[in-house]
């Protein structure tokens, strides 16, 4: 089934994702539902459940019955962890 997922992505969201500096991973599937994580420049971005809801929902549905629902699934990565904690360090150390 991952072969079959990976396929209709890369035919039709990877393109657009790619075209806007960003990518996508698949995370797992079980019961018809597609976790994934937005990556590069769509990773974060405001229009990330948009994105969602009508490019990947959409695609993968139409194309695989087996799919009933895709859902992102937000982390934050430790690099931006890392960079806001020296921004608070810095603060505290001023003040």
């Amino acid at each position: 089934m991952y072969e079959k997922i990976e396929a209709v992505l890369d035919e039709h969201v990877r393109p657009l994702l790619q075209s806007h500096g960003g990518e996508m991973e698949v995370l797992d599937f079980s019961d018809g539902v597609v976790r994934f994580r937005l990556k590069g420049r769509c990773a974060g971005c405001p229009a990330a459940d948009l994105t969602t809801e009508e490019l990947i929902q959409t695609a993968l549905t139409e194309h695989l019955p087996e799919v009933h629902k895709a859902v992102l699934v937000r982390e934050i990565s430790e690099e931006l962890l890392d960079e806001a904690r020296a921004i608070l360090r810095a603060r505290h150390e001023q003040g």
